[in-house]
């Protein structure tokens, strides 16, 4: 408690006990104690005895005073740091400090000295080395001295960072598997803005403040933890934190970062939900502008093109794109946005293996995908199309004709192995359930169970697909849907993949009214989860079967309701003579 206060010459608590034990008069003693170390205010003298008159104790006063000059002193502090010249400002604080620091331990005063170290650009290191040393004085000093602390130990700086990243991944994970299914709100709805304003994309921007070393650091742990995981979110992260740091006018970083203006375009396409023509020659200008020399920048740009929130937006720009060229009658191929935008989801998708080689070169686009597959998906439109106007003719103009069900095998061949097409498939998928399309949806259900590394089965699309179900929920009343849906698609993966297993529960604790009792009970069969599955799948489960067995049992008697009628009573009267 009193640390420090003998190394400035000032008797402490431990000199009194021993003056006290040593004299013979230990009243005298006390007030010539007093005197020496008391406030040395000649006004103080004749009001001092006036406290004691009212039983207030002296340690009450000198602790108000104490307070009242540590406030008075934090302001011009405060004050210092604002005004003048930097040295002149900067000098008068250090020599502060100098006079101060000794007492870094004493509770009353440490408010001072911590004040007066947040407030220096640049603590002398061998003060830094004492703060890092000792857990309450590291605890208890601000962000600014911390980053200086930080910037020279990426090791203590990367145990705190990793909290808020695992934090990060699990709200994400959270929200792609929560239990609400919606259309209108789903993991894509909330603004990139909204997005920013999250506890963690705060705190790491608070950390990194205006410091270039350990922004470089945040980025570094999340190239090295995407490459270790391959969970995309890191990617997410990595533009969420740069936009931040953009909305905050942090210019220090911003201006060195070479992807900031491409991110800033990005953003706002992502914001729109669509990459307008003239963002899209903006986006191929930074594309284009990366010079020789440079090329590690593109490591970069492919995480930020890599991020979930970019690809959703690229690739329903790209089914629009598609759409207009039906009405257009036009190819592919003569549709420079549409080879610009299928140039970065090519780049988005290539980031892992872009960086994990550190080979800086975009992926060669597959001419084969646009000269080919996009044209046959073309083709599965317009035949889609011809049904729908062919089926609403009048009946003596109207042809016999049944809806394909079947896809080419060049088609099925491209989703098999080219991850451009997957991605194309997948969102033109998510568009005509959106639609209610359920013939063209049960054409393209089998091939999508083929498609490479299982990509229709991850969590991203699942949450969109899932969702976009319930708009067909009076279809699984059929049972050839029902089989379509779940046993020709769901339940195949089921059993490897514990996600697809919760997706499918979540779809069903929407749905499960809408299915026949038969289909129901052997679909609950199913998807019992097998002992060694996680508490989040078995208590999923165990939500379901509460709702299924609340369905089964008959609905309690409704009471029947007492009568309104009053009882009349029999009055006696006299008999008349």
């Amino acid at each position: 408690m009193f640390a420090g206060l003998s190394e400035l010459g000032v008797a402490n608590g431990e000199e009194l006990k021993e003056t006290l034990t040593n004299c013979t008069e230990p009243l005298k003693a006390i007030e010539q104690f007093q005197i020496e170390n008391g406030v040395l205010l000649p006004s103080l003298q004749s009001a001092l005895p006036f406290l004691d008159l009212h039983s207030i104790p002296r340690y009450e006063f000198h602790q108000t005073v104490l307070e009242e000059l540590r406030d008075k002193l934090l302001e011009r502090v405060t004050a210092i740091a604002a005004e003048g010249k930097d040295g002149g400002r900067y000098g008068k604080l250090e020599e502060l400090l100098e006079k101060c620091f000794a007492l870094v331990k004493m509770p009353s005063i440490q408010p001072v000295v911590m004040c007066v170290m947040k407030h220096l650009p640049k603590v002398p290191e061998k003060k830094l080395k004492l703060v890092m040393g000792d857990k309450d004085l590291y605890k208890a000093c601000a962000v600014e001295v911390k980053r200086q602390i930080w910037q020279d130990n990426q090791a203590l700086f990367g145990d705190e960072v990793s909290p808020l990243l695992k934090q990060y991944i699990l709200e994400k994970e959270n929200v792609l598997l929560s239990s609400d299914l919606s259309v209108l709100h789903n993991f894509f709805s909330q603004s990139p803005k909204t997005r920013r304003q999250g506890e963690v994309v705060q705190k790491l921007t608070q950390m990194i403040g205006k410091n270039v070393k350990l922004y470089d650091m945040v980025l570094q742990f999340l190239r090295t933890l995407f490459l270790r995981t391959r969970n995309v979110h890191y990617c997410t992260l990595r533009a969420e934190l740069l936009m931040s740091l953009h909305d905050l006018d942090i210019s220090e970083i911003c201006t060195v970062d070479p992807c900031h203006k491409f991110t800033w375009c990005l953003d706002a396409c992502i914001r729109e939900k669509f990459v307008d023509a003239k963002r899209a020659r903006e986006l191929q200008g930074f594309l284009d502008g990366v010079k020789k020399g440079q090329e590690q920048v593109l490591g970069d740009l492919s995480m930020i093109l890599c991020d979930p929130f970019a690809i959703n937006t690229l690739a329903m720009s790209t089914i629009r794109n598609l759409q207009e060229l039906i009405s257009q009658e036009s190819l592919p191929r003569d549709n420079q946005e549409l080879l610009l935008l299928l140039r970065m989801l090519s780049l988005g998708h290539g980031a892992w293996d872009m960086i994990d080689s550190q080979v800086f070169k975009e992926p060669r686009l597959d001419t084969e995908l646009i000269t080919k597959f996009l044209p046959l998906l073309i083709g599965l439109v317009v035949d889609d199309y011809t049904f729908n106007v062919e089926s609403k003719l009048p009946t003596e103009e109207k042809v016999p004709v049944t809806y394909p069900n079947t896809l080419p095998d060049v088609f099925t061949k491209f989703l098999q192995e080219n991850r451009l097409a997957c991605e194309v498939g997948l969102y033109y998928t998510l568009h005509i359930t959106k639609q209610r399309n359920k013939n063209f949806l049960l054409r393209l259900l089998p091939a999508l169970k083929e498609m490479s590394g299982d990509t229709a089965f991850t969590d991203i699309f699942l949450h969109l697909f899932t969702s976009n179900l319930t708009l067909l929920g009076d279809e699984f009343g059929s049972e050839d849907f029902c089989s379509s849906v779940f046993d020709g698609f769901f339940l195949t993966c089921c059993s490897k993949k514990e996600n697809v297993h919760r997706h499918v529960l979540r779809l069903l604790l929407h749905l499960h009214h809408k299915v026949a009792p038969v289909k129901l009970e052997a679909l609950q069969k199913a998807l019992e989860p097998p002992k060694t599955s996680g508490e989040p799948l078995k208590e999923l489960y165990n939500t379901l079967s509460d709702k299924i067995q609340q369905r089964k049992s008959p609905p309690a008697p409704e009471p029947e309701p007492q009568s309104m009628d009053l009882p009349l009573h029999a009055v006696p009267t006299t008999p008349v003579i």
